[in-house]
């Protein structure tokens, strides 16, 4: 517990970004909805349109609502300019808004329908006109109901907002997505414990705001109302305000080795004298799109990965073959700056246990044609929609019993629990040794190489401070080194490192 405490002052900068996005979000679902409502009272027909639109938007898991609005700004930024951002602040500031909109929208329509008929007879009586009737009669007696909603509104849009770390906006979901991934829990709880309590906060001072109104009580409203403006000035205060020069910004993906690369990559530009930002627990999809366009300047990806998503090619030439292809088709179509490899290969490749996999008379993949009816495969979230699962899948007319999504870091837990049979292990991680699996061979030659490169975008391209602080790197890490990098994240025992520990071992032991 000592530690979650030690952790929770190191959130602030995630606390202030988590507070101005949702802040903003909401506000924006206010600007909406409001007026929205008001039109909505007066006619049934945009009564029924907007809740069914608006609870549609409630039916798109939060993280799917988050992940499309990144290729709907990336199409859109082909007519609006360069200037369009793609990543981070406006997708998800765009997704939260529409999620925010239904208990706002909801509560105000309903409050508009159930206003007491007497009282609005008796102000057309008195000769007031519409806009009098609104400003004086029906916000007020509404005013309550809609508070009640925008509390609702408030707790969904802050639990919501910790999945935009995976479109690139820094939240108190960085620490949550980064714990989960490198089994630590004191990180993931101290995410969860800000969350919670940023929640509780908004909702209480909301609250206060709400009686406040129905008691016509101009102390409390006015005083939570000031409290709640201070908290959001407050935040965009601890996060600079004013602009400034941009960040090298590198991308990570939700694995343990992408976090200890960027992070390995981050301390070779701070030494250069830069100034760098960290997007952690990407998408694959996201990064190379995001490095194309210089949302991010820096990521690492592989040529597997790469041929496959991007060149949409089956085949496979050759390792060398491969790399060259994609560093030419990189600079021609994005130009994104190959700088090079790093000197270790991250294959998909399929494991056992070796006790399952020698029961079972398994040694490749060919070996499980006949047996892959009766047995369970495990993958990472998006390995199942991948081509190479379904280069392996008909290459050698794989039919699993079952197959289960699980979070990188969990494969390996479930294939010791029994939980799968088989998994899509990485071949420079290092619990394939320290659990003792069995690697498949793929004698179809189904699965190509996947040589780690460094990626700059366009907008560093040509930065020479840049390719002088990375450019050691290129070809200086060994497999052998990148697995016990790995393990010493993944580890749950007192050797376990941070990222940015395993990254400083990682640096000494390539001679950096």
């Amino acid at each position: 517990m000592n530690d979650i405490w030690d952790l929770l002052p190191g959130l602030a900068d995630k606390l202030a970004a988590h507070v101005v996005l949702s802040a903003s979000a909401i506000g924006l679902a206010m600007l909406i909805a409001l007026p929205m409502a008001v039109w909505a009272g007066r006619s049934p027909l945009v009564s029924r349109l907007a809740l069914s639109l608006a609870s549609l938007v409630q039916t798109i898991p939060a993280l799917a609502l988050l992940a499309l609005f990144f290729p709907l700004l990336l199409s859109l930024r082909a007519v609006f300019g360069e200037g369009l951002p793609t990543l981070g602040f406006l997708p998800a500031l765009m997704a939260l808004t529409l999620y925010a909109l239904l208990p706002i929208l909801r509560n105000a329509v309903t409050a508009q329908a159930n206003l007491d008929e007497g009282v609005l007879e008796a102000a057309d009586g008195v000769g007031m006109t519409k806009w009098q009737k609104l400003v004086l009669v029906e916000a007020p007696l509404s005013a309550p109901f809609i508070m009640a909603g925008i509390r609702t509104a408030s707790v969904w849009t802050i639990g919501a907002a910790t999945l935009a770390t995976t479109i690139g906006q820094p939240s108190l979901g960085d620490p949550i997505f980064a714990g989960l991934q490198t089994q630590n829990w004191a990180l993931v709880l101290a995410g969860c414990f800000a969350s919670a309590g940023l929640a509780l906060a908004a909702d209480n001072l909301l609250w206060i705001i709400e009686v406040g109104l129905a008691r016509r009580s101009h102390r409390m409203t006015w005083g939570g109302i000031a409290v709640v403006a201070l908290g959001i000035l407050a935040a965009l205060w601890a996060q600079g305000g004013g602009p400034e020069e941009r960040r090298i910004i590198i991308a990570s993906k939700s694995f343990s080795e992408q976090y200890i690369l960027a992070q390995l990559i981050g301390a070779r530009l701070e030494a250069a004298g830069y100034e760098v930002d960290y997007r952690d627990g990407l998408g694959s999809a996201v990064v190379h799109s995001a490095v194309a366009s210089s949302s991010i300047d820096i990521s690492v990806d592989y040529t597997g990965t790469v041929w496959t998503n991007y060149l949409k090619r089956s085949d496979n030439p050759g390792r060398e073959a491969m790399y060259t292809t994609i560093r030419d088709w990189e600079a021609r179509t994005s130009g994104v700056k190959v700088l090079g490899r790093l000197g270790f290969e991250n294959a998909y490749a399929f494991a056992m246990r070796a006790d399952r996999a020698k029961a079972l008379g398994v040694t490749s993949l060919a070996d499980l044609t006949g047996k892959a009816g009766e047995l369970t495969v495990g993958g990472d979230p998006e390995f199942f929609e991948r081509p190479e699962w379904i280069a392996v899948r008909n290459a050698y007319g794989l039919r699993f019993g079952k197959s289960r999504n699980f979070a990188p870091t969990f494969m390996y837990n479930a294939l010791q629990s029994g939980e799968a049979d088989v998994i899509s292990a990485y071949t420079s991680d290092g619990r394939i040794a320290a659990d003792k699996l069995v690697v498949l061979a793929d004698p179809e030659g189904a699965l190509p190489s996947y040589d780690a490169m460094l990626m700059l975008s366009p907008r560093i391209a040509g930065d020479k401070g840049v390719i002088a602080a990375l450019q050691p790197l290129i070809g200086a890490i060994s497999v052998e080194a990148m697995r016990e990098a790995n393990l010493a994240v993944d580890r749950e025992d007192a050797q376990k490192r941070t990222p940015r520990q395993a990254a400083e071992e990682l640096a000494k032991k390539a001679g950096l």
